[in-house]
């Protein structure tokens, strides 16, 4: 989290002898008791004496600069440009003027003018710390981090106790994801200021990107102290712990942000939410309040965009993961399989190129392929605007490298959520979301902030093509039992709560000779996991857990498993799909959130609605009888085999049709001036 730019406060008192001395001394004194005001906080009484010296002389240098800085203090952005132009048609010699109209101009977003400002001031006072801070600032917005960096070092060496320099040196390390570097800057940082709340939420930041997971939390649980209402900080400690399995204090957690949620109160952060909330009114709430916090609707947002009759309808995807990540691996076929005589596809890449097969399937699918990472917002804004871009799809709202800001200008004229977030932008900027019966019941559209579009079947695109390797992989290499049966949940650890945990313990303890086979995310959750088994009376050797390996090989592992079992209220995604297409079972419980019945909408489509249960015991018992009844699992996995290339959840020809239809609809909308409203797609076959 960067911090605020540094208005300075500066004012030069001119007197003068002759026939106007006596007002002028007049005036002097008003001066220096308005600024006597100013510097105290009193804003308003400051304000009137400017005022009021204004009044007598239109033209007095002083009251028209401070009275712009007042205007951007009150967060008066245009009339602080205004009196502080004003200012410099009377002298244009004084640095602080320069650096608080770059202040000015940074937070109207035009950062080419902010940055003009502050050369400025340098120019003028080459020792100017804060104008090098200021400038930092404008130029990391502008993605030109090596400059970036150079004015913050500036910095620095003029005022090396400069706490914010350095985190903000740390905070442009971390988006060049060198995270040891900048936690080196945060660590200079609080070793000048012990108490930088921002400092410790940044190196919290940091600490979870290098899964030093017990550090983070220990930098949350600092700023909460220091800042108990610190926006979304208990939403971050409640997410860090959950990522470690660490549950201590689990359900007053849950009660605490729920409550902060229904009170309006800066606490979820959604991503995290979704792993513990089931209810879409608040996951609703928490990302409307979480975007009005992060992504307001700029200042042009309700600007029209001008019709532009292109031959094609242009599709501009957005996205911070082009590459070996579970996003793309879905959409990949998709982008491959649309049609390019009716649409031209704009790839807006937020990400970086890993040099993966994918990454190289991706780029080809693509009319255009831009790197939009090193652009600033508007700069990216400009850009859709110039390439006409027709329906812009934000495949990350708020998971991954996402880019929502440049959303809130509505550079597009259709703006669309799609797959990265299972849930509501919470924004009046988007204009549809993309969904199926499953995941957003009709009686749950007035919690999404986007209109619904409902494709047939399910909401999920998949890749048909996916390779399974060929190895096939002795159950003992896997640290798994040669004997007793296998139940496994390959979802990442922060979905796994206390209440599924119950379940699954008393599973295992009901099914002689079973495990349960997981994921290895991080040493903490195996620790954790571990001890919590234990202390539920289960021999934690009971959980056997699986390191990441090269995804093909990872589908093969699969055929090691008998059932998967998911979470709840964050269902298994994109690993629902791994299991199915690698031909194992997966048991799901629906719930009320879109994440929770994303699942069924997986099941649903693949025609095997006998394994989605609605209530925690029904999924207690249905796995129970599933590990004890052979035969009846083994009809269950035959009926999957027959049906993986001939239903709908793999048949990507069909889902392209579809997506491809609503695409068409919502263009169809715009084009003949009709707002958004949801769209339901008739089934193509």
């Amino acid at each position: 989290m960067p911090k605020k730019s540094h208005l300075i406060q500066k004012s030069k008192v001119k007197t003068g002898f002759g026939s106007n001395f006596i007002i002028n001394q007049n005036l002097t004194s008003k001066l220096q008791q308005a600024i006597y005001f100013h510097k105290t906080g009193k804003l308003e009484h400051a304000k009137v004496i400017y005022e009021d010296i204004l009044s007598i002389n239109p033209k007095h240098f002083d009251s028209l600069q401070l009275l712009g800085t007042i205007a951007a203090q009150m967060k008066d952005w245009e009339k602080s440009v205004k009196l502080l132009k004003q200012a410099l048609t009377i002298d244009n010699t004084i640095p602080a003027v320069y650096n608080n109209l770059g202040v000015a101009y940074k937070e109207l977003k035009l950062f080419d003018d902010a940055l003009q400002n502050y050369n400025f001031a340098v120019s003028l006072k080459p020792t100017y710390s804060e104008a090098f801070y200021n400038r930092g600032l404008v130029l990391h917005e502008l993605k030109r981090l090596a400059e970036s960096l150079e004015s913050y070092e500036m910095a620095i060496s003029l005022k090396p106790n400069y706490a914010e320099a350095h985190s903000n040196s740390g905070n442009v390390y971390k988006e060049l994801k060198q995270f040891t570097k900048a936690l080196e800057f945060y660590g200079n940082a609080l070793a000048i200021n012990p108490n930088y709340v921002e400092a410790h939420l940044n190196c919290g930041i940091a600490f979870q990107e290098l899964l030093r997971l017990e550090e983070a939390l220990k930098s949350y649980e600092k700023v909460i102290r220091l800042d108990p209402n610190f926006p979304f900080i208990k939403g971050g400690i409640v997410h860090c712990k959950m990522r470690m399995n660490k549950w201590d204090s689990f359900f007053d957690d849950l009660e605490s942000i729920n409550s902060d949620v229904s009170n309006n109160k800066f606490s979820a952060t959604p991503f995290g939410y979704q792993g513990i909330c089931n209810s879409p009114k608040l996951l609703g709430k928490a990302a409307s309040l979480f975007s009005l916090s992060k992504y307001p609707p700029r200042i042009n947002q309700s600007a029209k965009v001008a019709k532009v009759a292109n031959k094609k309808i242009k599709i501009g995807y957005l996205c911070g993961e082009f590459r070996h990540q579970a996003t793309s691996i879905l959409m990949v076929n998709l982008w491959e399989m649309h049609d390019k005589d009716k649409f031209e596809l704009i790839g807006l890449d937020n990400g970086w190129d890993d040099g993966s097969p994918i990454r190289k399937r991706i780029e080809k699918a693509f009319d255009k392929f831009i790197n939009i990472s090193r652009m600033s917002d508007t700069e990216v804004v400009e850009l859709v605007k110039y390439e006409a871009v027709d329906i812009l799809i934000n495949l990350n709202c708020f998971f991954g490298l996402s880019r929502n800001s440049v959303f809130s200008y509505k550079p597009a004229p259709v703006q669309v959520n799609y797959l990265g977030f299972p849930g509501t932008l919470g924004a009046t900027y988007m204009d549809y979301i993309i969904a199926d019966k499953y995941v957003i019941p009709e009686y749950s559209q007035d919690f999404y902030y986007e209109k619904v579009v409902y494709l047939p079947n399910s909401y999920q695109v998949n890749d048909r093509n996916r390779e399974i390797a060929d190895k096939v992989f002795r159950k003992e290499e896997l640290g798994l039992p040669n004997d007793g049966f296998v139940f496994c949940c390959f979802n990442n650890n922060y979905k796994i709560t206390p209440p599924i945990f119950d379940i699954w313990i008393r599973i295992l303890k009901s099914v002689k000779g079973s495990v349960l086979w997981l994921l290895e995310d991080n040493p903490y959750s195996v620790v954790n996991l571990r001890k919590e088994a234990q202390s539920r009376g289960l021999e934690p050797s009971k959980l056997v857990f699986a390191k990441r390996m090269d995804l093909p090989e990872h589908l093969a592992r699969h055929s090691a498993a008998d059932l998967f079992l998911d979470t709840l209220p964050y269902n298994a995604h994109t690993t629902a799909s791994d299991a199915l297409w690698a031909g194992l079972p997966v048991l799901t419980c629906m719930g009320e959130s879109f994440a929770s019945r994303v699942a069924a909408s997986l099941l649903n489509a693949i025609e095997l609605p006998e394994l989605i249960t609605t209530s925690q015991e029904q999924y207690e018992a249905k796995a129970i009888e599933l590990a004890t009844n052979p035969e009846k699992l083994k009809a269950i996995r035959e009926k999957l085999e027959r049906n993986k290339l001939t239903t709908a959840l793999f048949d990507s020809t069909r889902f392209t049709k579809h997506i491809e239809t609503a695409y068409m609809q919502m263009y169809e909308r715009y084009k003949s001036s009709q707002p958004a409203d949801h769209i339901y797609i008739t089934p193509q076959f």
